[in-house]
Formats: C-alpha cells, structure tokens, sequence
C-alpha cells in the first residue's frame, strides 16, 4: 500500500498537537507508510513541538488569505486526510471581531485549495461546535435546529453550511468543551480541568456556575473518533458526508466538574462557591444548557467516551507525573 499522507490544520493548537503526537505514536505500527503535516499561523512551531514528532513537515499558513497552501501541493501534494482544527474560539474574541471570526472559522480557502485536486480523494475533519445550539434545552441532537446565542456559534454554523454546500467529502465534528493533559508545547489558554485544580488547591473559595451544562469531551477520545474516521476513509474511501455531535457522557454544570475535581484530589467542597452565570458579566452571550445527545457518535464510530470523573483522573495522573 502506499504512502498515506495526513495535514492538521492548526497543529500549533491543543488538539492539533495532541493528534500529532498520537499520529507519530503509532506510524510503525500501520501497515501503510504515513506522512504527516501540520500548518501554524501566528508563532513560528516551538522546538519541544518539532523534536516530538521529528518526521512531520511544518508549513505557515494563512487561512484569510490562502497564503501558504501552494507550499503544501509543491512539498507534501495532495494530503487523504485533512483535520482542520484552526479556529478563532474563544467567543469574546469573536463577539469583538466578528470579521476575523468569520474569515477564520469559515474555512473557504481550505475548501478552495481542496477543491483544485479534482479527483475527490481528500476526506476533511472539520471541528465545529456544541455552541452552535441555542442552548434552551437538554441533549441536542444533530437534526435540531441551530439557533447559536453568540458570534463564536454563528461562524460556525456559517462553516458547517459552506463546507456542506461546496465540498463532497466530509466528517464535521460538533465537540463540546476538550479537556486532558496538556501539550508537549503547552497551550496559552487555560485548560479546563488544570485550572479548577490550581484555584482550588489554593484553598480559596471560588465562584462557580450551576446553570449551563455541557457533555466535555476527553481529548483522547476525540483523537480516537479522528482516527477512526481518517482509518475508515483510508481503507474503505467510501463517500462519506457525516455529521456528528461529540462530547462526553455526561451532562454537567462548571460546579459539578470543579466537585469532581475536588474529589479526586481531595479538596473541602466546601471551597465551592454555586452561582448563577447571569451575575459574571463575560462580554458575550452564553448558552444555557447544550449538552448533546451522542447516540449517533456511539453507533457510527462503535466506541465508548469516557466519563467525566475518569477523565479528570487521567487528566490530573498525567498533570503529576509529567510534573516528576
């Protein structure tokens, strides 16, 4: 069998680096040769980065413009799959910034440059959102209908249409919040679980909401669905057109994950503070309640997510022993 070749969209960011690294992990145990490739945009790859996975080709690229992309088709060719994990996702930045939100999230230069292989034969993980719900119920499902409550959501409702509407092969992945270990370069922004565990070891009493809930996924078996799906398409290049909401199994508020927490590592809940979310003022409209049904996850991809509680375990054993 051929070489397979795989491009992270975003490899810099907390997921791309992640599925770098399990991508590098398991390349000598596939019975096809895999060559990977990333794209960064802002800050030239960190060292640490480049040295985990030696073998994975760094391109700069500029999603606004297409900047970048006909590097690729001279020096790695025509990726078979393509993760597109760059985003603008941090919803106040994109309530300040609705243009760059949308030149950003809206991937039209990605499909563009897809769309000049004419053979189809590239499938695209696009990430999108549980934001893209309107928040006023429990367990949506992918059918329902998206009414997003903020700028973040509505870009990628905006991306979800265009790459359904102008591309043919597809995988469009609604995550929820990502949690887990940090990355080998670690990440600027705050990690979920990491942060409840530094505030709360402080032994401060700290604030907390108990009135939007969310199905957090561990980023581990966010990389497994991504390589299940890019396996699936490698072996059997099936059409695929496929839309599926991924988070954990569980429903939970910010106070019920900052508890599970404390349990694990032993802090007085009573450090715990229950409040209502309408008395933070964040800049940007919240959903209320848009944790998702994810029947359809299970069934297509036959996998079991992790619970929430055995995730922050994981999360906080590899917190300790890379702190060693």
């Amino acid at each position: 069998m051929s070489s397979k070749k795989i491009l992270i969209v975003g490899g810099t960011g907390y997921l791309g680096q992640h599925l770098l690294q399990e991508f590098t992990a398991i390349q000598d145990t596939l019975p096809y040769a895999l060559s990977l490739a990333f794209t960064y945009h802002t800050n030239p790859p960190p060292e640490c980065l480049l040295k985990a996975i030696p073998h994975a080709l760094p391109f700069h690229v500029d999603l606004r413009t297409s900047n970048g992309f006909d590097d690729i088709s001279q020096n790695f060719g025509q990726p078979d799959v393509v993760v597109n994990c760059a985003a603008l996702s941090v919803p106040r930045a994109c309530e300040v910034d609705p243009t760059a939100a949308m030149a950003i999230n809206v991937p039209s230069a990605l499909v563009k440059w897809l769309s000049s292989f004419s053979n189809g034969g590239t499938l695209l993980i696009h990430l999108s959102t549980d934001q893209v719900y309107e928040g006023t119920k429990s367990f949506y499902k992918e059918d329902d209908e998206t009414l997003p409550v903020n700028v973040y959501g509505r870009s990628k409702v905006a991306a979800e249409q265009f790459i359904s509407v102008n591309y043919s092969n597809f995988a469009i992945l609604r995550s929820s919040i990502i949690y887990g270990p940090q990355t080998v370069s670690p990440v600027p922004k705050s990690l979920p679980v990491q942060w409840m565990d530094s505030v709360l070891a402080k032994g401060e009493a700290m604030d907390f909401f108990h009135d939007e809930f969310r199905c957090p996924v561990y980023v581990k078996d966010l990389v497994t669905i991504v390589w299940t799906l890019t396996s699936r398409w490698i072996s059997e290049k099936e059409p695929m057109q496929l839309l599926l909401n991924v988070g954990g199994p569980d429903r939970v508020s910010r106070v019920q994950m900052a508890e599970a927490v404390a349990h694990i590592r032993g802090y007085n809940l009573s450090l715990i503070k229950s409040v209502s979310s309408s008395t933070v003022n964040r800049g940007v409209k919240s959903p209320a309640d848009i944790s998702m049904d994810i029947t359809r996850l299970i069934q297509t991809l036959d996998m079991s997510p992790t619970s929430f509680r055995d995730g922050v375990k994981l999360t906080l054993e590899a917190e300790f022993a890379s702190a060693s």
